[in-house]
């Protein structure tokens, strides 16, 4: 059996039913001709996604992205640092002192996977703070992941690649010039770096980076764009209000009416998935302007449900803030992503 033939064989009731249930309904939205989004959260590079997520992006069953600052960076240090990342297999029993001597030794500890700092950081800080200062310099401004994009493109750091670049996401990403949004893109590795150099006066200020809002606005464009076929100007804002009483309904397009539709796979919580679920909201009740639901949404979460918990909020409640709809194909997977997210990249990849 290959993996796709053994899900369908083994994954039958529970959390391995609605896998396998994701998975179809995943293939089913992009055959009838819609796109996918996908949200990363935790430390999804660190764990090396890039060997199952690069390929999906090859394949055109990824068509956008959000993920966290540390996402972004993460692929690109394992991309240049990956021997000398060093994995700790007893790292529940590790003692405070143990912990301080991994700080010593320059080693930034993910769950049971350190990020050598020398060698991952540092290896690539001056090439971006070149990037940032040309940026600077000719007075232009560029979001995170397009310095990302130049950085890759430009080759700054082709010679010290030491995974092959098939496995890494933000190269395959690149090369599509996949849209990638990274809201608070400043809780990050290199968004710390980036201030420190605003601070030394390297930099003439934070404005040379765009803002999670400006990203805010470009998705909104882009989502009206892709599935509405429209620039987001062009449609007209609605006043009149559903005839119901309510606020939503005339600014929905039902699917069939729509350019396209686009799902929503989260990996995770946090803002990587609640930053750009709101866009639909926002469009209808803020710009009142018209677009479709999310037409898809699955999320992978070990996060249990709580008093206040967004990350491990039931989908159902999404429909409530006008995310999703009544009949919107919605899954919860209750497991650890790093073993189920490939698990369903290489069934929808038949491998």
């Amino acid at each position: 059996m290959n993996v796709r033939q053994y899900i369908e064989h083994h994954y039958r009731h529970f959390n391995a039913a609605t896998v396998i249930e994701a998975a179809r309904a995943y293939e089913k939205h992009l055959e009838a001709g819609g796109r996918m989004f996908v949200t990363l959260a935790g430390a999804m590079s660190t764990a090396e996604l890039g060997l199952s997520l690069a390929e999906m992006i090859r394949q055109d069953k990824i068509h956008g992205i959000c993920c966290t600052g540390a996402n972004l960076e993460e692929d690109i240090f394992n991309l240049v640092a990956h021997n000398d990342y060093q994995r700790i297999p007893d790292w529940r029993n590790l003692t405070p002192q143990q912990e301080k001597d991994l700080e010593h030794r320059g080693l930034n500890r993910v769950t049971d996977t350190c990020i050598p700092e020398e060698t991952a950081f540092r290896a690539i800080e001056n090439q971006v703070l070149e990037l940032w200062q040309r940026a600077d310099k000719n007075n232009e401004r560029f979001f995170p992941h397009e310095f990302m994009y130049q950085l890759l493109r430009e080759g700054w750091i082709k010679d010290s690649y030491q995974i092959d670049p098939k496995d890494s996401w933000l190269i395959a990403a690149a090369e599509k010039n996949l849209p990638i949004f990274v809201p608070g893109w400043e809780d990050s590795t290199l968004g710390n770096i980036f201030v420190s150099h605003v601070i030394t006066g390297e930099l003439s200020g934070c404005h040379i980076v765009k803002s999670g809002t400006e990203y805010m606005k470009a998705l909104a464009a882009w989502y009206v764009d892709t599935t509405m076929g429209k620039d987001i100007f062009e449609i007209a804002p609605d006043e009149a209000g559903s005839p119901d009483g309510g606020i939503v309904q005339a600014r929905t397009v039902s699917p069939d009416k729509a350019k396209t539709t686009i799902g929503f796979f989260q990996i995770g919580g946090g803002i990587a998935g609640d930053f750009p679920i709101c866009v639909v909201p926002m469009i209808h009740q803020d710009l009142r302007r018209a677009c479709p639901y999310w037409a898809y949404f699955c999320q992978i979460s070990d996060s249990t449900t709580s008093y206040g918990s967004y990350s491990g909020a039931i989908p159902t409640e999404k429909i409530t803030w006008g995310k999703l709809d009544v009949d919107t194909p919605r899954f919860i997977i209750e497991s650890d992503a790093t073993i189920v997210a490939p698990l369903i990249f290489a069934y929808l990849l038949n491998q």
